[in-house]
């Protein structure tokens, strides 16, 4: 497999590599012996993921590829923090990555907690769980105040917001999206499907 270079090649090489995933039928790429030795020197990833923590949501099998194609950040309910633009910022400035990308999922527990908050009915108790649910609740707010009721309709919200408080925080990725050299991408995972659906972007693609 060429390495994508382009965020349009990034995409397609995610695309036809979901393809491959939905269809039973991975290639499993660069997950051989030597290339394990190889990139152990340096990493050249050609694209940064910020996902979701949920366990059915393993960027390198739903996209098909292997060890050092991917710089993967993950919390649960993909939940923007300092700590996550900081990992997203050294992806674009010191990896020269092309394309982030933001992947929520269906059936998120974090969104759907979130929308148990909003109704008061959240029964956990962890205080950070809590700090994580306040970071999302305004997504599920300004849903609702759009007419967007349903945990999918909210979930594709999150996703959207997130992108645009990513753009909005960090020069460092506003400034690459400005320049043609960075594009920013939104997606939502169908878990049973296994398909990726793009939902939002800023940049070329």
């Amino acid at each position: 497999m060429s390495r994508p270079q382009t965020a349009q090649e990034v995409w397609g090489t995610l695309r036809s590599g979901n393809a491959n995933f939905m269809a039973g039928a991975p290639a499993h790429p660069r997950q051989d012996a030597d290339l394990r030795r190889s990139v152990a020197v340096q990493q050249t990833p050609f694209a940064a993921i910020f996902g979701c923590s949920d366990s059915r949501l393993a960027a390198e099998m739903i996209f098909d590829v292997g060890l050092g194609d991917l710089f993967v950040v993950r919390n649960a309910g993909q939940v923007i923090a300092e700590t996550i633009l900081g990992s997203l910022e050294f992806a674009v400035e010191v990896l020269q990555v092309p394309l982030i990308m933001v992947l929520g999922h269906d059936q998120c527990g974090a969104i759907k907690a979130t929308m148990d908050s909003a109704d008061g009915g959240l029964e956990l108790k962890g205080k950070f769980i809590h700090n994580l649910v306040s970071r999302i609740l305004p997504s599920v707010q300004r849903g609702r105040q759009a007419g967007e009721t349903s945990l999918e309709e909210l979930t594709v919200r999150h996703v959207s917001d997130t992108i645009e408080e990513l753009v909005e925080r960090s020069e460092i990725i506003s400034s690459a999206i400005a320049a043609g050299k960075l594009a920013v991408v939104g997606a939502n995972y169908r878990l049973e499907q296994g398909e990726v659906e793009l939902i939002a972007k800023k940049g070329s693609l």
